[in-house]
């Protein structure tokens, strides 16, 4: 796809990022994530992102996520599959040519590691990782690495396939300065954990759509959900949030790193031999498993 093909992609529905299957050794485990994929693909969602931060991508090794990249573009069918990138320069620029060359149709910029940077690095490093490929990419403002407008603003400029911008920090102000001032340059992403409690704040800063983590184990619902905010139907909203999602952030809200690792047991309770999550999160214990068990089974009455 070219960055333009892919910013309407983008922009065209509910987006999810799918978890990376593992097996018992807890390696990548190709065929399991295959027919996750073929099933997601079948429930609306134009972009599908593989090896973004719920498939892991702080655990995964750079080696890995080409063939990862490459499964999930064999198993979507139409779908298009963004691909996450990330680590620091050097390391980012090579990892974006080897999953452009894999098939992915663009690229998520994640959060360099570790360190806090001043915005000229972050400029250089974003600048050095779009003019390394020739697919659309999509930063991603959250934790270490917050773009300011200004400097958003000397990126889109300078890089043609910069053509994307997704937020993790809850900023409104920032990110409705950014909505204001960028336009219609960008697609803009929602990119909050259990992004359907933001959504509704987010569509109303000038956000085009959001991604959807619960899309891995309820695709249905987070449709439903996407579906009726966007019909303006808030009695609806508020009942799935009600009955769904605000009994799930409780459970997420547990023990830190669950925002993946609930995912990632939900999919398993949906018939999915996923695997556990690497460490450093760790799984869900039994009893939660079975919280959440009842959770999916309420969603089909």
């Amino acid at each position: 796809m070219t960055p333009e093909e892919i910013k309407a992609a983008l922009g065209a529905g509910l987006l999810s990022f799918p978890v990376t299957h593992f097996d018992a050794e807890g390696q990548f485990q190709p065929e399991s994530y295959q027919r996750h994929i073929e099933w997601l693909s079948g429930f609306e969602a134009p972009v599908l992102f593989a090896a973004g931060g719920t498939g892991e991508f702080f655990s995964l090794a750079p080696d890995e996520i080409p063939a990862i990249v490459k499964s999930a573009k064999e198993a979507s069918g139409k779908t298009a599959i963004v691909s996450g990138c990330g680590f620091g320069t050097h390391v980012g620029v090579d990892l974006a040519k080897k999953v452009e060359k894999a098939g992915a149709d663009g690229i998520l910029l994640l959060p360099h590691y570790m360190i806090d940077a001043p915005q000229e690095g972050l400029y250089k490093h974003v600048k050095a990782i779009c003019q390394s490929v020739g697919i659309g990419v999509m930063v991603y403002n959250r934790d270490n690495s917050v773009l300011q407008v200004d400097t958003l603003q000397r990126l889109c400029d300078e890089c043609p396939n910069l053509i994307g911008f997704k937020d993790g920090t809850g900023d409104i102000g920032l990110v409705r300065q950014i909505t204001a001032t960028m336009g219609d340059r960008l697609m803009y992403l929602g990119g909050m954990p259990t992004a359907e409690l933001f959504a509704e704040a987010y569509l109303g800063a000038g956000f085009t759509t959001y991604s959807s983590a619960v899309f891995n184990f309820v695709p249905g619902l987070a449709v439903e959900f996407y579906k009726a905010l966007r019909a303006g139907n808030r009695t609806r909203c508020e009942q799935i949030l009600t009955q769904f999602f605000y009994p799930f952030m409780a459970l997420r809200g547990r023990r830190k790193g669950y925002a993946v690792s609930a995912i990632k047991a939900g999919v398993r309770l949906q018939g999915f031999d996923a695997g556990k999550v690497r460490p450093p999160l760790d799984d869900l214990t039994e009893e939660e498993e079975q919280i959440l068990l009842k959770l999916i089974g309420d969603q089909k009455r």
